[in-house]
């Protein structure tokens, strides 16, 4: 199993960036998909970096069709294990007058990955 950590790096241009480091032995090469409202969204890629080993740059293109108004929240995860890498909140509409409503949808995004997760653990000890 990877201990996987991803450290955003900036979003720009509609484009995520970040970079994954893996604390893993033998060859190894992760797999991560972007979750928007319990979907898998936008275009993400890694490319390794030569001058590191074990490091990854991630890029993830936001889709425009996803941004609605109000809170959108996106999670980056591992595919092979479901586990929460990084996560970002992108606001559009009208101006926010706290950030209360940001944290309650990451948590509401991370608590139906651990439904999901506990629900796929109770299959499969029965």
């Amino acid at each position: 199993m990877a201990d996987l950590t991803l450290t955003k790096t900036r979003i720009q241009a509609g484009v995520y960036e970040g970079v994954l480091k893996a604390d893993v032995e033998g060859n190894y090469f992760p797999e991560l998909k972007a979750v928007h409202l319990e979907k898998q969204v936008g275009e993400l890629s890694l490319s390794e970096d030569q001058t590191l080993d074990k490091t990854w740059h991630v890029r993830l293109s936001i889709p425009a069709d996803v941004l609605t108004d109000g809170v959108q929240t996106f999670v980056i995860v591992d595919a092979k294990t479901d586990a929460t890498l990084d996560s970002f909140t992108i606001i559009t509409g009208e101006p926010l007058d706290d950030d209360l409503r940001a944290e309650v949808d990451l948590l509401r995004a991370e608590l139906d990955m651990l439904k999901k997760a506990f629900r796929r653990h109770c299959i499969e000890t029965t």
